[in-house]
């Protein structure tokens, strides 16, 4: 066994180049050929079924707008009903014909068959299943008491996702269907004080990238990785190392700082589009992936800008005085780089 990975070891570098060097263009060409394709000839929604988890706020909701906009009917899903049955009826005022309301929490595996039984059971269907529930949370490992109360980001970000999906699986297969994720570009960028939020992002496009090859031709998967959108999340709401969810402006300013945030209605157009292009990422903005490049070929810079935006403290006795933040405050561009929505002090913890 030692000798056949001392012969790998010293065969696969050198066949890995070459095959790179010989297939890569010509694929790269046809995926662009095809892409163009795409362009043009997109899948037709009009009057199929979409189940949209986390649908009363953000890229969620305006998903379920960009989806309304070209005639698919809609399960809306969220713990917040109220609210959902408000982005719910501007979807059947903008071109749904159908649109239900399902109050679910998608940690809770009961939960998530029960929206995709009635999903089926109302439609007859299901066509596309849009993962989107998520919380984040900031804070730092150590600042934890009890490291369980952070446990709902994984059993909402990964989990949720997880158990909608098997259940969902079936009717897929049915229809040829599609599923869209959320991911995030922090599945590969090391944001610190998010360390379980990135691992749980991490961990799902992993996930569908295998599912991926197990269903095959079967079943569609999107990963959508966004960087910074305009969301509750950009907002400041963040589950706290208590476990209870808080608005903390300060916190988000130290984690987004310098980084531009992305409307949210262009952010749900281009992943919609993606999505009935066919296409297996949507990276918005586009200019995100690149980080992606550093990642792999330089990821010691990236740690260390991390590290100088995010953590290094500038003046002042509060570790909230960090490098990133202080350049924000002192130079107003939150008011250039942030959404006015963003800027607002109007957010409320429910």
């Amino acid at each position: 066994m030692d000798l056949v990975n001392g012969v790998l070891n010293l065969v696969a570098p050198p066949f890995t180049f070459f095959t790179m060097l010989l297939f890569l263009p010509p694929w790269i060409f046809f995926k662009f050929c095809l892409g163009i394709l795409h362009s043009v000839i997109s899948e037709n929604i009009s009057g199929k079924v979409v189940l949209i988890t986390g649908a009363s706020s953000g890229i969620g909701e305006h998903l379920a707008y960009e989806y309304a906009r070209r005639g698919a009917c809609l399960a809306l899903c969220a713990r917040r009903e109220s609210r959902l049955r408000e982005v719910a009826d501007r979807c059947r005022r903008i071109g749904s014909p159908d649109v239900i309301v399902i109050r679910a929490d998608v940690s809770h595996a009961h939960d998530c068959k029960r929206i995709v039984d009635e999903t089926v059971n109302h439609f007859n269907r299901l066509d596309h299943l849009v993962n989107n529930a998520g919380i984040s949370q900031v804070c730092m490992l150590e600042e934890a008491d009890d490291i369980t109360t952070l446990r709902p980001v994984m059993d909402i970000n990964f989990w949720g996702s997880v158990y909608t999906t098997k259940f969902a699986v079936p009717h897929l297969r049915n229809s040829c269907g599609r599923i869209v994720v959320l991911s995030s570009s922090a599945s590969w960028i090391p944001l610190p004080r998010m360390s379980i939020y990135n691992a749980s992002k991490a961990a799902l496009a992993q996930f569908y990238d295998t599912l991926r090859v197990e269903f095959g031709s079967d079943i569609k998967i999107t990963v959508v990785t966004p960087g910074f959108i305009e969301s509750e999340l950009t907002q400041g709401k963040f589950l706290s190392h208590e476990g209870k969810l808080v608005v903390d402006y300060d916190a988000r300013d130290m984690q987004v700082n310098l980084s531009p945030v992305m409307k949210v209605e262009r952010c749900a157009r281009s992943i919609v589009k993606g999505a009935l292009r066919g296409e297996r990422y949507v990276t918005e903005p586009g200019w995100m992936k690149m980080s992606y490049v550093w990642k792999v070929l330089w990821p010691e810079a990236m740690e260390w800008i991390n590290q100088l935006m995010c953590m290094t403290t500038v003046g002042g006795d509060s570790r909230d005085d960090t490098f990133g933040k202080k350049v924000l405050d002192i130079s107003g561009a939150q008011n250039i780089l942030y959404p006015q929505s963003i800027q607002s002090s109007e957010m409320k913890v429910d």
